[in-house]
């Protein structure tokens, strides 16, 4: 084994035992001072960064980096899926769908319009900023639903958007780096590629889901029952690897694994209770650490010099977002879905949350890698969406929720 790969091993242990034990050491905290813990875990990557102890280097560690980014997202999205009652999810389909697609194309160009006239941009640029910034975090999500007794409707809805916006997100802005760049803006295109990055993403995790869901079942299919984690693990790993080959979604290919998985009576699919009750336990410490791994992780990108230079400017920008472009794009969205006889207080409640993560911040630092001009400016509103909205917006949804009466 050549030395180099000794050394690369030997920072990827290094990597993840510090994220790891940091992030432990702040959930304590979170609940002794009784802060979200989301906000201690950035806290941590930030103190671990560059801009202060400098332990974790994402240029000393780029495949680290990668890795709990890319794979911490894709196990936590296929939880989220899992969560989801399709007969439920039946009955908001079409807000769903518009929230996903027409929602973060209204979010994109509102945002744009005021960061091209903010930042005094063209454009085609400031759309660019825009679009980066649409979707919204499952990472973030699926944990915070998970622990609020909200009709399944609203819970399903927010965690099924967070899943469908990332690849409409990924898509747009590729269309618009691509006329930016040279080419042109097609939104025939754009639309087609939509199609089948989506499209295909949702063929492959139906078809791993459902391989998986029979084999861990108790019928004679099911000649692996007894390892239930374990196949969901490798589950998860090759519905996203296969999608990305083929260039589809691989974090709609994990979500829906993820959706066959937590529906598996309505396909006559049973587990042992025993087996179930092992693979429940180690989702949710699966979760957890990976939950702590990309918070810490976005914390170490945060660059303080470049942030100090465009913080008005950021954080004009991502008040837009939060207060005209996401209850606009909601509730044009959800206007036209008659069949969920969506109430007042849960079209206001849609308004309001939308939580900025993973997906955002891989791609303001693929854009920046490409050295893009002005690229530190969308480095920057990025940085200051996540650290405004995880703070902001999640602390505040579950208060939101008491005062609107809408736990159950």
């Amino acid at each position: 084994m050549g030395t180099e790969t000794i050394e690369a091993t030997q920072q990827l242990l290094e990597l993840i035992a510090v994220v790891i034990l940091s992030g432990v050491v702040m959930a304590k905290i979170s609940d002794i001072v009784k802060l979200p813990d989301v906000v201690l875990f950035i806290l941590a990557g930030v103190i671990l960064g560059p801009s202060f102890l400098n332990l974790i280097n994402i240029d000393r560690y780029p495949l680290g980096n990668q890795l709990i980014l890319t794979f911490g997202a894709a196990y936590i999205l296929y939880d989220g899926g899992r969560e989801i009652e399709l007969k439920v999810l039946n009955k908001v389909k079409l807000s769903v769908l518009l929230l996903a697609t027409v929602g973060v194309l209204i979010s994109t160009a509102i945002t744009g319009f005021f960061a091209a006239k903010i930042f005094h941009l063209d454009l085609m640029f400031a759309l660019l900023i825009g679009s980066v910034i649409a979707s919204t975090d499952p990472s973030v999500l699926v944990p915070l639903f998970k622990n609020m007794k909200i009709s399944s409707k609203l819970k399903q809805t927010i965690i099924s958007e967070s899943a469908f916006n990332d690849a409409a997100g990924a898509i747009i802005t590729f269309s618009i780096l691509g006329a930016l760049t040279g080419g042109s803006l097609s939104v025939g295109e754009s639309a087609l590629e939509l199609l089948k990055t989506a499209g295909g993403g949702i063929i492959v995790g139906t078809i791993f889901g459902l391989i998986a869901t029979r084999l861990i079942t108790e019928n004679r299919m099911g000649f692996l029952k007894e390892f239930p984690s374990e196949i969901s693990l490798v589950t998860v790993i090759g519905a996203y690897v296969f999608s990305e080959h083929f260039h589809f979604s691989g974090f709609m290919a994990v979500f829906i694994v993820g959706m066959i998985c937590g529906n598996k009576k309505m396909l006559n699919c049973f587990i042992p209770e025993e087996h179930y009750i092992t693979q429940s336990r180690f989702k949710e410490v699966m979760t957890i650490i990976l939950r702590m791994m990309i918070f810490v992780m976005l914390g170490t990108h945060i660059q303080f010099d470049v942030l100090a230079k465009y913080w008005q400017s950021d954080l004009l920008v991502v008040l837009i977002l939060i207060f005209v472009a996401r209850p606009v794009s909601a509730f044009v969205s959800v206007m036209f879905d008659r069949k969920a006889k969506w109430t007042f207080k849960e079209i206001m409640y849609l308004m309001w949350i939308r939580e900025t993560g993973v997906i955002p911040a891989a791609l303001a630092g693929m854009l920046v890698s490409m050295k893009l001009p002005n690229s530190e400016i969308i480095s920057s509103v990025t940085f200051t969406a996540i650290i405004i909205t995880l703070t902001f917006q999640a602390s505040t949804s579950k208060y939101l929720a008491k005062l609107l009466k809408l736990e159950e």
